[in-house]
């Protein structure tokens, strides 16, 4: 045996307890690492999610806005076109009646803002509204506000 092999076999853990102690703390940064990047995980998904509830919360309120601005139109403005029954939307009053229902619905949204409401062909309602998000859980890894704009449209049929 050469005097290398010697010294070798010299610094070698003889038994199981010598090789575990030998190797005591070699997972400490691993737990660390992986403690870490569960908690940042759980941040993401979280805002995500946050961002996800807040534009359906947003759409409901737009689609409920135009649903409210497609029913504007009175019996006196409904004519009959051959065997169909037509009218047409104002764009003010469809804009006044989102307006209405805004002002009634959006209580529990902060900061909503009635970007368009008007009809393009008299007999759909578009609603175009606008907010912001906020991060719940404030971090350097996520934007702070994100605008979010939705955009919802209805069609009022009289039969």
């Amino acid at each position: 045996m050469t005097r290398k092999a010697a010294m070798r076999m010299r610094h070698r853990p003889t038994s199981r307890s010598d090789r575990v102690a030998d190797e005591e703390g070699s997972t400490l940064p691993l737990v660390i690492f992986f403690g870490v990047l569960a908690i940042v995980l759980i941040v993401v998904v979280v805002a995500s999610t946050s961002l996800y509830l807040e534009r359906k919360r947003l759409f409901t309120v737009a689609d409920g806005a135009a649903l409210a601005a497609s029913e504007v139109w009175s019996l006196e403005t409904v004519r009959v076109d051959g065997d169909a029954f037509a009218f047409d939307l104002d764009d003010e009053a469809v804009h006044d009646a989102a307006a209405a229902y805004l002002a009634d619905a959006a209580t529990e949204l902060d900061d909503v803002e009635l970007v368009h409401a008007g009809s393009t062909d008299g007999r759909t309602a578009t609603v175009t509204l606008r907010t912001v998000w906020r991060v719940p859980i404030a971090n350097d890894l996520l934007p702070v506000e994100v605008p979010i704009e939705v955009t919802a449209t209805a069609r009022s049929v009289f039969h």
